[in-house]
């Protein structure tokens, strides 16, 4: 089933695909490149979402291509995507999957499992804060 509003989904790498090694690869996280497959069949664009660069970023890429995950971009919004140092890195996302999360990474099956029950949904909004400005 390809939901009608395809998600874009930024994800990380170290610690969010693969167990935390920085610089070197980390082993595959459990069931991350599965659900990632999985993410891309149901018609979501994926974007490789990490602080590395250079090689090592060609080493984390090289990784998902030998596990059989090639992203829509990679540190980018979009492939065609210039980035020439002088404008800002955020990723233009409907969601962003990583490890460095407040609570931590829940788990990829967890993950698959709200965005596959609710394809064309945002989660749920934070509660507003106690803090009065």
């Amino acid at each position: 089933m390809i939901p009608k509003d395809p998600l874009i989904i930024a994800i990380d790498f170290d610690g969010t695909i693969v167990e935390d090694a920085y610089p070197k690869v980390g082993s595959p996280k459990i069931f991350a490149f599965e659900t990632i497959k999985e993410l891309q069949k149901d018609g979501h664009r994926l974007i490789l979402w990490t602080y590395r660069h250079g090689q090592r970023l060609q080493d984390a890429v090289d990784f998902c291509k030998k596990n059989g995950v090639t992203f829509y971009a990679v540190n980018s919004s979009y492939p065609e995507e210039d980035f020439i140092g002088k404008t800002s890195r955020k990723i233009n996302a409907d969601l962003f999957i990583d490890d460095r999360n407040i609570g931590g990474m829940i788990g990829w099956g967890e993950i698959y499992k709200i965005i596959k029950d609710n394809p064309n949904a945002k989660l749920p909004k934070k509660k507003k804060s106690f803090w009065k400005f």
